[in-house]
């Protein structure tokens, strides 16, 4: 399939995004993540995508778990902060509440629901690596939200780093 035949499938479909969050050497970083989902029911695993040029993915290579956060519809300006600011140059906890989990991921205040994986293994498939997560700390039950953030809420969003 030419990639414009894959990029026209893509741009129809409107799934979840997630921000991403890691700490690892004294150093935390986050991301607003369109590639991810859940890819094993037994053993459970989620897998998110990072790009190779992202902060967070530099950081990701030294960590042991990534935390996984979904957002509200309302929750825009946190997406906005995590999708169009990079950790290159702002630190974006400063400007948000959060809290370490038990390993220490910096876990979103302002999230609809979250879960915290250690990181199973990595794949590399190509401009973006996978990170296979297994759950280790899970964000108490919440009512299904109103309406999810979505891809096409955040479409316009100007990246703090290329893809």
């Amino acid at each position: 399939m030419a990639e414009t035949g894959l990029d026209a499938f893509a741009d129809v479909l409107d799934g979840p995004v997630y921000v991403v969050t890691v700490a690892a050497s004294g150093t935390r970083s986050g991301c607003l993540v369109g590639f991810a989902s859940q890819c094993s029911i037994r053993p459970p695993r989620f897998v998110v995508w990072l790009s190779k040029l992202n902060h967070t993915f530099r950081v990701a290579q030294s960590a042991s778990h990534l935390a996984v956060h979904v957002l509200d519809h309302a929750e825009g300006p946190l997406a906005e902060l995590f999708g169009g600011e990079t950790g290159d140059r702002v630190d974006k906890f400063a400007r948000v509440d959060w809290r370490p989990s038990a390993d220490g991921s910096p876990v979103l205040a302002g999230a609809r629901a979250w879960f915290v994986g250690r990181i199973a293994t990595r794949l590399d498939a190509g401009d973006h690596v996978g990170f296979v997560l297994a759950p280790t700390e899970v964000s108490p039950p919440v009512p299904t939200p109103p309406a999810l953030l979505r891809y096409g809420d955040v479409k316009d969003i100007a990246p703090g780093h290329p893809a």
